[in-house]
């Protein structure tokens, strides 16, 4: 087993410097050369493990304005012409250099990769980005995005700026990639507090910092580098790690410094008779790198030695396998101290391999492999998958910084490039308020309105492209500065010629036209991302709400919930009342408002939660269903009306699924006050699809409340992505909190007489809990049981629970011939059922649909060995052959294979159920759920307050 995780991140840019009415621009080349010299060998790097079967894992953050150069198609004409003329090159080159064997041996290297990649590009008919969905489906490669044009965030003026550079992003990334990004880099890794809102905001749940960020962190880190931080928006923070960058970066004793490397400063470019090169520079006579150069870099003075392939290949395996093992001694001394697997995050521009280091393609290829293959110690992951594996982090305040020289903005703000800003900052307010007139005049003249649009979205174009870092970095730098001040300069002269052509009333759109043709990126710009946000709209009519609120000390919740203890059906009550007696143990006032059943209705105080029991205006069972939840809900809202009249003021509303929407919706309106959802289940996902009348209005009720509630909680990631499909709320409206449960104190075992009382025998025993409806699998069960009664014929099930299909499953007992094997108990009280956990050799629910899966820590908490369905929640709970067992979904077959293991295995039955148990207090404990629920009430009872004043 793997002690901890290697994060492998690359960062590929381009500032956007596509001219299209010139095919002699030098910078234009850049793209050209990072394609024919990293991009496309990295590519293919991935491809070649993919068909050898390595399941490597990468992480690739792909700028907005490479991504546009990348799809469009006069680059890609540009650079296929340019990947002919360097075949032909590198051909002339081995016939030149015949008689010289060690320069000849390079030009046929050099020949054999350009033909060896132009193959690849004819296959794929030179689309990079179809490349790119393709490792992306794969699963090995995890695509991430980055602001709109590389601007420099911590220098940009207004809120309303960073979140179209951010949103923007977003957007080019779903348009060309196909999917919505997880994470983003952060241009330069520059984060300023307040960033992570704004990240939050956009979806994006995780970015990259540099290591002193962690370091410098408030409160300071407990597990170091070793793990994320979340930031007070709940966005993970992942450190790069300074050992692993400083071994491939420094400029000392970072590997591409090693001799037999191949030099990059001695290209035939420069070294050759301008008679023979010409063809192969620029057409004026400007010499420029070919690619294609002979020697290594031998040392640091002196005459330079031939470059000497073989030497290099040797030498990237070699450093692919130092790296590794540096990491390995890492992970196992932090896997000593940390409460988790410890995570190495590996941070680098894409650039480095390939085009500045030759070989570097190579020594990732290597690396890849031996990690995958060879390393007992280490495991390649990317973000996302450590964080669906570890979602519960420290939090903690991060300070301003970048990975620049010396870790803040300086390279960024100096003597050089310091006078752009000024002009940015004024660009930004200009047009931000330009935006918010065109809203406000919006209908007065309608022919009007889509021209003044079109030249919005132009000048916010032109202001993003201003806005790039590379222009700051150059001035710093002083490469190609006189470029970068003029691409600065004529893209605000531009901006301004739009915002005046929009002030005056006069739009030629034919000169708009023109600018877009110029600079054809981000088709699908939206000019309303400049205008000033809010997250949580209220009514006019109500907008001196939060000033009239009472000032009582704590927040108080109100819960609304159709079940709860001692009126349970399913996990839900449980569930509620766990999460409502932690919020109020944390001083919280929580109110719960529930159904009586048919006992009177009545308030109670219960472990400090206020409950108020309401009789429904309708019996549950006589008439419609639908009649009967709707009478509740109306006895919900008259309730809450009792409580106001009697001076009872409400800070946030908190909905428990479907049945009690119509009340929370309603309430909401009526105090103009948050309104949280948490979506247990769905009735999608419980009856695989949607197929009668009665789903269908289940389901449109669900889709109404999500859609109306300020924030949507759901219990895993899986119920998030389905809430999102389903229903079409925003990602940043959902969040993911696990349900959670109590350990038990002690360890005492069932009583003894437990066996005898059920008649189970001696043999091992099986244990379900739950409702026996057809989701939970129970059938394949029963035959999972029958088909193994030869091998263990004293086996035992023990079926706990009641429901519809109850008189069917002891039917299909009975068919299968397993009547005696099998104790049908129906509902049982909680103290008997964790007497039956204690008992159970194995816990068992193969459901075929699973939102959470509480039962499954329930069984955890109590020490029970554990097999479950590979669906839903199921899977990020229980990690196969770690703390427990998985089966495929609705696979008899599997459910059989598992069991037999998990019976003829004692002592792995053991290990799994020990670190079960320790997973359960790390990651579910209430307490830590019930604080991370009130933080989501705190910043949208904030962002509600703020938005009506």
């Amino acid at each position: 087993m793997q002690n901890g995780y290697l994060s492998l991140v690359l960062h590929a840019h381009l500032p956007y410097v596509r001219h299209g009415d010139r095919d002699d621009c030098l910078e234009e080349r850049w793209v050209y050369e990072a394609m024919l010299e990293s991009y496309l060998p990295l590519l293919m790097v991935f491809d070649k493990l993919l068909s050898d079967g390595i399941a490597f894992r990468m992480t690739l953050a792909v700028s907005p304005t490479l991504l546009s150069m990348l799809e469009d198609e006069l680059i890609l004409s540009r650079f296929q012409k340019h990947l002919a003329k360097t075949v032909e090159l590198a051909g002339k080159e081995v016939k030149r250099t015949v008689l010289e064997p060690r320069e000849h041996r390079v030009a046929k290297m050099y020949l054999e990769r350009f033909r060896a990649i132009a193959t690849y590009c004819r296959k794929h008919d030179f689309q990079l980005i179809s490349g790119l969905k393709r490792v992306q489906e794969s699963g090995c490669v995890e695509l991430i995005t980055c602001a709109a044009t590389h601007s420099f965030l911590p220098f940009v003026e207004t809120e309303e700026a960073i979140r179209a550079q951010l949103q923007v992003g977003i957007d080019t990334h779903e348009r060309i990639l196909g999917s919505r990004p997880k994470g983003i880099w952060l241009p330069e890794c520059g984060y300023t507090p307040g960033l992570d809102r704004l990240l939050k905001e956009a979806g994006i749940d995780y970015f990259f910092v540099d290591s002193h960020t962690i370091q410098h962190a408030t409160p300071t880190s407990m597990r170091g580098m070793y793990a994320p931080l979340h930031t007070p928006h709940d966005v993970a923070a992942f450190a790069r790690d300074d050992q692993a960058s400083r071994q491939v970066w420094s400029s000392f004793d970072g590997y591409p410094g090693d001799y037999d490397y191949r030099e990059y400063y001695r290209d035939i470019g420069f070294d050759r008779e301008m008679d023979y090169i010409a063809p192969y520079i620029h057409p004026e006579g400007i010499r420029v790198n070919t690619g294609l150069k002979y020697y290594r870099i031998t040392g640091k003075e002196g005459q330079k030695d031939w470059y000497v392939p073989e030497w290099a290949k040797e030498k990237a395996a070699s450093h692919a396998g130092h790296f590794l093992s540096h990491r390995e001694k890492q992970i196992e001394e932090a896997s000593g101290w940390l409460d988790r697997k410890p995570l190495v995050v590996a941070t680098y521009d894409a650039e480095l391999f390939g085009h500045w280091w030759y070989e570097g393609p190579q020594f990732l290829d290597y690396l890849m492999r031996k990690t995958v293959c060879d390393s007992k110690s280490v495991e390649l992951i990317t973000p996302s998958e450590y964080l669906a594996q570890y979602p519960i982090q420290d939090r903690a305040r991060l300070p301003m910084s970048t990975w620049g020289r010396n870790g803040y903005g300086e390279v960024w703000l100096n003597e050089n490039n310091g006078w752009m800003y000024r002009h940015l900052h004024q660009a930004e307010r200009e047009l931000i308020e330009a935006v918010q007139h065109s809203e406000l005049a919006k209908g007065q003249e309608p022919g009007k309105d889509e021209s003044v649009s079109r030249c919005l979205k132009q000048a916010a174009r032109e202001l993003m492209l201003a806005q790039s870092s590379d222009w700051a970095f150059i001035l710093d730098g002083q490469t190609v500065v006189e470029y970068a001040v003029r691409r600065f300069h004529d893209h605000l002269v531009r901006f301004r010629e739009l915002l005046a052509m929009i002030e005056t009333g006069q739009i030629d759109l034919s000169r708009v036209q023109e600018m877009e043709t110029a600079y054809p990126l981000f088709p699908a710009m939206d000019e309303s991302y400049y205008l000033p946000f809010r997250s949580h709209r209220v009514n006019v009519a109500h907008q001196l709400v939060a000033a009239s609120k009472s000032e009582h000390s704590q927040p108080r919740v109100l819960m609304l919930s159709w079940e709860f203890p001692p009126h349970v059906v399913g996990g839900l009550g449980r569930a509620v009342y766990e999460l409502a007696r932690q919020l109020a143990s944390q001083g919280k006032e929580v109110h719960v408002l529930t159904g009586a059943g048919d006992s009177p209705a009545r308030q109670e105080l219960i472990d400090g939660i206020h409950v108020h029991r309401l009789s429904s205006y309708a019996r549950m069972g006589q008439g419609d269903f639908f009649q009967w939840v709707f009478q509740l809900n109306l006895a919900m809202v008259d309730a809450v009306e009792d409580l106001r009249r009697n001076g009872m003021q409400v800070d946030i509303i908190h909905a428990h699924d479907w049945l009690v929407g119509w009340a929370a919706m309603e309430i909401k309106e009526r105090m103009s006050i948050p309104l949280i959802t948490t979506i247990h289940a769905l009735e999608h996902g419980r009856n695989q699809g949607i197929h009668t009348p009665l789903q269908q209005r289940i389901h449109d009720s669900e889709r109404m409340l999500t859609a109306a509630s300020d924030r949507v909680i759901v219990c895993s990631h899986y119920m998030g992505e389905e809430v999102v499909r389903l229903f079409g709320i925003p990602r940043e409206k959902v969040s993911v909190i696990f349900n959670g449960v109590e350990v038990p104190e002690g360890s005492s075992g069932p009583r003894a007489d437990l066996r005898q009382e059920l008649s189970l025998g001696d043999g091992p025993i099986l244990f379900f809990v739950g409702r026996l409806v057809r989701e939970k699998g129970v059938h394949l069960l029963l035959e999972a049981v029958s088909r193994l009664g030869r091998e263990f014929p004293d086996l035992r099930l023990v079926v706990a629970g009641k429901g519809p299909e109850a008189d069917e499953l002891k039917d299909l007992a009975g068919r299968l011939w397993i009547a005696d094997q099998v104790r049908f108990l129906g509902f049982v009280e909680d103290e008997k059922r964790n007497e039956l956990f204690r008992l159970a050799d194995v816990a068992v629910f193969p459901s075929l649909y699973e939102p959470f899966g509480i039962v499954a820590l329930e069984a955890m908490a109590h020490g029970t060995p554990l097999l479950v369905a590979d669906t839903g929640g199921l899977r990020e709970i229980v990690r196969h052959g770690e703390n427990g067992a998985m089966m495929y979904t609705g696979d008899v077959e599997s459910l059989v294979n598992q069991l037999r293991w998990l019976l003829q295995n004692p002592m792995i039955r053991q290990q799994l159920a020990q670190q079960a148990l320790e997973d359960v207090r790390q990651r579910y404990d209430w307490a830590h759920l019930a604080r991370q629920t009130a933080e989501d009430y705190r910043l949208l009872n904030t962002a509600t307050m703020w938005a009506a004043t």
